[in-house]
């Protein structure tokens, strides 16, 4: 094991005090351009990383902002967290990442980690917390951005889409396309508080036109192809007069389609398919698949502003809610 680099074995190698190299590599608006670089390219050359825990204690905060998403295993909240990333990119401040299995008490857990190293923001998906973790996000010493939901009471700011909303705008163009014995398929049921209001909103819409639910699959398991092929090919068995499905996720919109194609089954002339996200999988496909666009890259664009902006504006809360957009495409 080799000897660890210190600040001022780098100080020295650039020739500046231990003081200027802190601030160089912390990127303090101080220190001119040719010194900043001249520091961090010694540090890159001969790999010293850096004791932000001691930067933490002399400064309160770290160049880290906390994302906690419930889950990384489909493109919705990488899209995210690539939209934090590319506004951060160009400032000292890092995102990392918390992945809590849409399980309250262990995001609660990864909120306390997190808010313990003193990060220079938070962002959480959901509006939906533990009373600890409610109270931890209301108390703390740093910006805290809850994002894509509107429909509930924020900590503190927030941004989303409203998917009450999204969920009855779904229902309209199916009743306005003439369906009737419409269903519904989803996933991670209850866990998805987002996924739940979609469908509350979906049932407000159809109810305000006389419509009932015509059968509905809520399944415990994540969204995947496979279970949208094996959950469609039960909801179709069980009622096999049924027009049409909204899913929870493109995901299982694209399993559906591709049961469809496997049994001969038109679409939409036998089954018509909706999906929510405008998931990247639904390119290329043999046919554009209806969904809604929740404009997930743009959410995390504004989640880090949010961040970036807190010294420099009012404290007061920001609520940016953007609106669901629907892709008809040709499966409706």
């Amino acid at each position: 094991m080799g000897k660890r680099l210190l600040l001022k074995d780098i100080a020295r190698l650039a020739g500046v005090s231990e003081m200027t190299a802190s601030r160089a590599l912390r990127g303090a608006p101080d220190v001119s351009e040719a010194t900043r670089r001249k520091v961090e390219e010694i540090a890159r050359r001969v790999g010293y990383v850096p004791n932000r825990i001691a930067g933490a204690l002399a400064s309160n905060k770290v160049n880290l902002v906390g994302v906690v998403v419930p889950s990384l295993s489909s493109s919705v909240f990488p899209e995210v967290l690539s939209g934090i990333s590319a506004t951060l990119k160009t400032t000292p401040l890092k995102p990392v990442i918390g992945v809590t299995g849409y399980d309250l008490l262990e995001e609660e857990e990864v909120i306390r980690e997190m808010l313990s190293w003193r990060p220079t923001g938070l962002v959480v998906a959901g509006l939906e917390h533990s009373e600890a973790g409610r109270r931890m996000l209301a108390a703390a010493d740093c910006p805290v951005v809850e994002i894509m939901d509107v429909d509930g009471d924020p900590v503190a700011h927030c941004v989303g889409i409203s998917h009450l909303e999204a969920g009855r705008a779904m229902a309209r163009l199916m009743l306005e396309r003439g369906y009737r014995r419409i269903g519904f398929i989803g996933t991670k049921m209850p866990q998805d508080f987002r996924a739940e209001k979609r469908l509350r909103g979906f049932l407000e819409a159809l109810s305000e036109e006389g419509v009932a639910l015509y059968d509905k699959e809520l399944y415990a398991g994540g969204s995947s192809i496979e279970n949208g092929r094996l959950l469609t090919a039960k909801v179709l068995e069980r009622t096999p007069d049924i027009e049409c499905l909204y899913f929870s996720s493109d995901t299982m919109s694209v399993g559906a389609y591709m049961h469809c194609l496997a049994n001969g089954l038109a679409v939409p002339g036998d089954l018509a398919i909706a999906g929510f996200n405008n998931l990247d999988l639904l390119r290329g496909l043999p046919m554009a698949l209806a969904t809604t666009d929740a404009h997930r890259f743009e959410i995390g664009e504004h989640a880090a502003r949010i961040v970036l902006e807190a010294g420099t504006t009012a404290d007061r809360r920001r609520k940016i809610r953007l609106d669901p957009q629907i892709t008809t495409g040709q499966s409706l």
